[in-house]
Order: structure tokens, then C-alpha cells, then sequence
């Protein structure tokens, strides 16, 4: 979830219903039912979707890191396009967006809005997990059930 949700190109799925996040708590049911004998039952799958959302949160903001740093001179050019194509900024806003400073600040909203919306969404993922691989259970053996009472 979370480097699917960093990566260029692949990210543009989390805008079609946060594909990747709901998908990382779907995937996180299926492996905790796979890990039980007994069926999961919702509130477990949204704790682990939950927890699968916080996690993958945190896998984005590692990733997210080093793949700035690498954009830094394709933005830094993209900047200097738009800023000389007669874009009306103020010289303190244009300051701003050359620093680094405003490639941090972005990683550290980017990161708090993916703890946040991962963390709902992927518990809505894990939910529909829950329920999409929830395992029958069979019905007691017949000579284990108590005699009719007349």
C-alpha cells in the first residue's frame, strides 16, 4: 500500500476511491483469515485494516523521502518554467517554492494526509475483506447436537 502509493504514475490509482489504500486493508484481512481456523469477524478485520493503513502510512513516508530527493531537479526546472512563463507571484512565494523547505513541508502534509486518510480507508478495506474471505464454519456434527425436546 504504501509504495504503491509513493511510486509516479502508479499513484494516480489512490485518486480513483484510494484504490491502493482500501486494497492494502482488503489484503491485510485476507492474510489474518488465512492465519485463523475460525472465521474473522468484522471488528478484527478493521483493526487490522486500520493497522495495515497506519503502517502503510509510514512505508510511504520512508519512500516518499528518497524519491523527493531524486524529483528535486526535475521540479526545480518544472518551477523555473512556470515561474518565467509570466506567472504572477509575489518574490516571497517564489522564494518559498524554490527552497527546500517547501519540498519538506509538502512530504510532512503528504504524510499526515496519507496517516489519515490511510488509516480510514484502509479500515473500510479491511472491513470488505473481512467479508469477502470469511470462512464457512461448518455445522456441528449431527450426534453432538442436544435430543429434541418434545
Amino acid at each position: 500500500m504504501g509504495v504503491l502509493s509513493v511510486l509516479p504514475l502508479i499513484n494516480a490509482a489512490n485518486v480513483c476511491c484510494c484504490l491502493w489504500v482500501i486494497s492494502g486493508g482488503v489484503v491485510a484481512a485476507y492474510v489474518l483469515q488465512q492465519n485463523q481456523a475460525a472465521s474473522v469477524t468484522p471488528a478484527e478485520g478493521a483493526l487490522v485494516g486500520l493497522l495495515a493503513g497506519v503502517v502503510g502510512a509510514f512505508v510511504y513516508l520512508v519512500f516518499s523521502i528518497p524519491l523527493a530527493v531524486l524529483m528535486i531537479p526535475i521540479q526545480q526546472r518544472l518551477l523555473t518554467t512556470v515561474m518565467n512563463s509570466g506567472a504572477n507571484l509575489p518574490p516571497e512565494v517564489r522564494g518559498f517554492m524554490a527552497s527546500r523547505a517547501a519540498a519538506g513541508l509538502g512530504i510532512v502534509v503528504q504524510f499526515i494526509f496519507m496517516l489519515v486518510a490511510g488509516a480510514i480507508f484502509s479500515t473500510l478495506g479491511g472491513v470488505i475483506g473481512a467479508a469477502v474471505f470469511r470462512k464457512q464454519v461448518p455445522p456441528p456434527p449431527a450426534a453432538d447436537l442436544p435430543p429434541p425436546t418434545p
